[in-house]
């Protein structure tokens, strides 16, 4: 049997079982790759939990990959290009982001891929010889998906052709959803998803009812922005984000970077995440045997270090593809206060000490010619302000001024590093991916009592984040007033946060400011961004797959 999308068909349940990495603990899900299979397989309890194990592997496609970041932090107000690669048309907004762009069909693509694999699940669920109580919960887990999936599309490209039955057969027979309609679909799954999915799960990454309702919470913050808004979407963000905040146990960690400790990826403040394995095979993303590269944003925010005096590449400091470097506005205003906040320090490196000891010439720093270094000693320090000649005559290394940043030098993101690949070579991360972790719940909480106009308990609720940001004896000095509590203040605090993490283009989407920031703090695209960007070019491929005429394309494309 095939299960097909509007797309392409596909087979449902040549499935790669791609939840979770294959660890010999009865914690984590199993992955096993099926083939040859019947129609009926599916039907069996075996073959229900390999549908529903394999609808999550299209989170992989998304999560931790260049095509999701390209879509969410490119063309932003914090994040412009570095020195290599292309897809450079979503940060410029210029011709080169057109409907042909592989990108934006290939993610169409495995985002109905995904959809279509949940509605077999839901549409086979009453044949299934699965037992009830475990059938009501994998069904729920669908419907989380099938809703998230959606959202991104809905987000990304505007209303889609909105299919909640399973598709059996190619066809051309399309149609384009209203938001409304998007909305009502979407909200719906996730009401759903929400009074079924338990507060834990046996194994961890399933979807569980705090995921399901910070997924919700994240809808209605939309929705209230929108032409479809209602008057309670703000007040119902606002209950869902502090029931996740409130009612499963989860908590901040003290330190900020310990967040992203690798060592640490199941750690309390973690709600939703997508698990990458060291295994090549249970990277797969799909059921059409494609890789992924497991968690590759390690290789997308590094500078060229390797070329410097004193430094060659190496696991540590990592394969610097050079796709993203921070605005002037990110390092100077969103990150510019240090004395009080850790998070530029604990989000960029600014540090790096030699791995290849010898004699040098100076590059880029010019109070000094000659440079000597032994292993271990710093080679290039970046101290975020201007220093002068004098100053820096008087460090044994270079150092990179502000005003020296480019393409290829400029503070390195180190959210993502991964120092447990095999080789310096080697691109196939194996990190988890966080979707939704505590900190952005509160943001989120903040974000919704804004908008009801109970400034006190945004302010309340910023404020967890801003404290927990401190450095040690600073904790205080973060708490800010009611009086100061407002949308800039919001929006700066989530690029200070979440800054990397496949979140940027979306805020500004919802916040319908993306025209008006990146015309401010993006000089690469100032001159070409407009209303149109607010949604991405249908994918030329959809448009020729559909009846004449029927699907129409975004309007300015």
């Amino acid at each position: 049997m095939k299960l097909n999308n509007i797309i392409k068909p596909v087979k449902l349940l040549a499935l790669a079982a791609l939840l979770l990495p294959a660890q010999s603990c009865e914690d984590v899900l199993d992955e096993v790759v099926v083939s040859g299979i019947g129609n009926n397989y599916i039907n069996t309890p075996k073959g229900f939990e390999d549908a529903v194990n394999a609808a999550y592997s299209t989170l992989r496609y998304w999560y931790g990959t260049q095509q999701g970041l390209t879509l969410t932090e490119y063309g932003t107000d914090i994040y412009a290009t570095g020195a290599d690669g292309g897809y450079k048309g979503f940060h410029f907004y210029d011709t080169q982001l057109n409907p042909s762009v592989n990108y934006l069909g290939n993610v169409w693509d495995e985002l109905y891929r995904g959809i279509n694999t949940c509605n077999a699940i839901v549409d086979r669920a009453p044949e299934s010889t699965v037992a009830a109580a475990t059938k009501t919960i994998r069904v729920a887990e669908a419907k989380f998906l099938r809703a998230h999936y959606y959202f991104i599309l809905f987000q990304q490209y505007g209303g889609v052709d909105l299919r909640l039955s399973e598709t059996l057969a190619p066809t051309k027979t399309t149609t384009r959803a209203s938001d409304s309609e998007m909305y009502t679909a979407i909200i719906s799954d996730l009401d759903a998803a929400i009074a079924d999915l338990p507060a834990t799960q046996s194994q961890y990454g399933r979807a569980t009812k705090a995921a399901a309702e910070m997924a919700l919470a994240k809808v209605y913050l939309a929705k209230a922005y929108s032409s479809s808004k209602s008057n309670d979407d703000f007040s119902k963000a606002a209950t869902l984000s502090q029931s996740v905040i409130n009612n499963y146990g989860f908590a901040l960690l003290d330190d900020f970077a310990s967040v992203f400790d690798e060592n640490n990826q199941k750690n309390s403040e973690i709600v939703f995440s997508v698990q990458y394995t060291s295994d090549p095979l249970t990277n797969l993303t799909n059921n059409t045997g494609a890789v992924n590269g497991g968690n590759n944003l390690h290789l997308f925010f590094g500078m060229q270090y390797d070329v410097q005096s004193g430094m060659q590449r190496d696991i540590f400091y990592g394969r610097p593809f050079k796709r993203l470097r921070p605005t002037t506005y990110a390092l100077e205003t969103v990150f510019g206060e240090r004395v009080n906040d850790s998070r530029y320090k604990k989000t960029f490196r600014d540090t790096w000490k030699s791995n290849k000891p010898g004699t040098y010439n100076s590059a880029f720093d010019d109070s000094k010619t000659t440079l000597k270094f032994a292993s271990g000693d710093t080679t290039i320090f970046i101290p975020g302000y201007e220093m002068s000649k004098e100053e820096r005559a008087k460090r044994p290394y270079q150092v990179l001024n502000p005003s020296q940043y480019s393409e290829s030098l400029y503070p390195t993101l180190i959210k993502f590093f991964d120092t447990k690949r095999p080789d310096m070579t080697y691109e196939s991360g194996s990190r988890d991916f966080f979707v939704f972790r505590l900190a952005d719940a509160y943001l989120m909480l903040a974000e919704a009592q804004l908008g009801a106009g109970n400034i006190q308990d945004a302010t309340e609720a910023i404020n967890m984040v801003r404290k927990r940001a401190g450095w040690p004896g600073k904790k205080e000095a973060m708490v800010i007033t009611s009086a100061e509590m407002n949308m800039t203040m919001l929006m700066e605090e989530r690029a200070r946060e979440l800054a990397g993490e496949q979140t940027r283009w979306m805020d500004l989407k919802r916040w319908g400011n993306l025209v008006d920031r990146v015309k401010l703090y993006n000089p690469q695209a100032a001159d070409n961004v407009a209303a149109i960007h607010l949604l991405r070019p249908i994918p030329q491929t959809q448009i020729d797959r559909s009846d004449v005429g029927v699907f129409k394309q975004n309007p300015g494309y």
